[in-house]
């Protein structure tokens, strides 16, 4: 038993056991596990501050897009109603437009109407001054024709006109 080669390899890492204490070996990758615990930890806390920060610019980022969203509907609703307006002062505008011309062209076929109707009668009136002067010329002679034929041309125009 003394001689086994298993008895020996145990000695042998019982002696590097006690050389690694006394050397301080245990110390140092103690010390060494415990900075790369700590540097292992300070990443974690790192990660996990930068992933609330993320969440925050996240949800400032949904609430922006929100706004910007509410905003964009805002602008579009009143553009909309800003439009119906325009185009509803635009149909006013061109009604009353188109009544004031149909007002006017009706007054001036009136006028036309008026105008006309005063040339007929004068040209009536004309042809009848012309053709009671040519009736009363051949069946009137002398002063009192004269007189009777301007009396009653006067009298003829003032009642025609």
């Amino acid at each position: 038993m003394f001689f086994d080669p298993e008895t020996w390899v145990a000695i042998a890492f019982v002696i590097l056991m006690v050389v690694f204490a006394y050397l301080g070996v245990f110390k140092s990758a103690m010390t060494a596990l415990d900075h790369r615990a700590a540097r292992i930890k300070a990443e974690l806390d790192d990660a996990t501050r930068l992933k609330q920060e993320a969440a925050k610019v996240l949800a400032d980022y949904k609430a922006r897009s929100a706004t910007a969203e509410r905003e964009a509907a805002d602008i579009i609703a009143n553009a909309k109603a800003e439009a119906e307006r325009t185009a509803a002062d635009a149909k006013a505008k061109m009604e009353d437009f188109v009544a004031r011309r149909t007002k006017t062209a009706e007054s001036k076929i009136a006028l036309a109407e008026a105008q006309a109707l005063a040339d007929v009668r004068a040209a009536a009136a004309e042809a009848a001054v012309q053709a009671a002067s040519t009736i009363l010329s051949q069946s009137v002679k002398g002063q009192v024709a004269d007189d009777l034929l301007a009396k009653g041309i006067t009298e003829v125009r003032q009642k025609l006109n």
